[in-house]
């Protein structure tokens, strides 16, 4: 089957869930629930993006498919920011409770992270992207450490409130912060997209790159930054989605079936958006909401990554 087949399933799949999660149930209150409805698929389509983009550009500058960009810690440093504001300030607090100044503190602290541990680890030459790795997992580790002690001590009532934060929502989501979102993820997109072309070079390997002409370090460098801002922003509107990105990156490998980035990327953002929006049906339909989107995600994600370390022993 060729690849735009391939992707025109996708796209319509997508399309249909969508409908159907719009429309489903909405008798006539159609005024309130719809528009509702559609800032979650709205915040559907950004977490979706920022997620698959970022994972398979992370996967590709790696060379491991079971990696996501959640090994450098993001996702730890998230938990730890949310978790020192309710410790320090109280879960009453402006900066708690305001959801704009929330999600900036979040997103620059995060964006902030990753370019400092970039350019402490690129600073010489010859630095191995495993180090990079290594040192976000320690990171990570740390910072996981840290919101743990902070958990312990804090007042039960407040823990309650960090809890909440444990777990992507899509719940709830603020007006601002999706058009900052968008704003955001546009700007990111325009400013990489010279960068997306390289990406099937960078798949071969760094030497590989460097013989063709590709500047890796300089291109390297970039990409990560952009990983890293979409991560964050996706962390901080939703709430952290560990499996996510593995998930939809594999089924896109498996499925398409091709080393083109272009096909590669909108393919993963496709099984992400159907991702998303399936489980959302499931959890509102099947479950009424007596579990949570994240616990769906990443249960059906910790066996798929289980089978892919399976499947790469067997090849060895």
């Amino acid at each position: 089957m060729h690849k735009n087949i391939k992707m025109g399933i996708l796209a319509a799949i997508a399309a249909i869930l969508i409908i159907v999660f719009l429309f489903t149930e909405i008798g006539n209150q159609w005024e309130y629930v719809l528009p509702r409805r559609s800032i979650k698929i709205l915040a559907i389509v950004l977490t979706g993006t920022a997620i698959a983009f970022s994972t398979v550009v992370f996967q590709t500058i790696t060379h491991n498919r079971i990696l996501t960009p959640s090994i450098i810690g993001l996702d730890s440093l998230y938990m730890l920011i949310q978790t020192f504001l309710i410790f320090v300030f109280g879960s009453s607090s402006l900066t708690v409770m305001n959801k704009n100044v929330n999600f900036l503190i979040s997103v620059g602290f995060m964006v902030l992270f990753a370019g400092l541990l970039y350019k402490f680890l690129f600073k010489r030459e010859g630095q191995n992207i495993y180090f990079l790795l290594l040192v976000g997992l320690v990171m990570g580790t740390l910072f996981q450490s840290f919101s743990s002690f902070m958990q312990v001590i804090i007042d039960p009532n407040e823990f309650q409130i960090i809890q909440d934060r444990m777990f992507a929502s899509f719940n709830n989501i603020n007006n601002d912060l999706l058009m900052i979102s968008i704003v955001l993820i546009l700007l990111i997109s325009i400013y990489f997209a010279r960068f997306v072309k390289y990406l099937n070079v960078l798949s071969l390997g760094k030497e590989q790159a460097v013989n063709l002409g590709v500047d890796y370090d300089y291109v390297v460098k970039r990409l990560l930054i952009a990983v890293a801002i979409l991560i964050s922003i996706s962390t901080a509107l939703v709430g952290p989605i560990t499996f996510l990105g593995l998930l939809v990156a594999n089924v896109a490998y498996q499925f398409l079936k091709t080393y083109q980035h272009t096909y590669l990327i909108f393919g993963s953002i496709l099984i992400s958006i159907i991702a998303l929006t399936g489980g959302l049906l499931i959890v509102e339909r099947v479950f009424t909401f007596s579990t949570t989107l994240s616990v769906i995600i990443n249960f059906i994600g910790g066996v798929y990554f289980i089978y892919l370390l399976l499947k790469e022993n067997k090849s060895w």
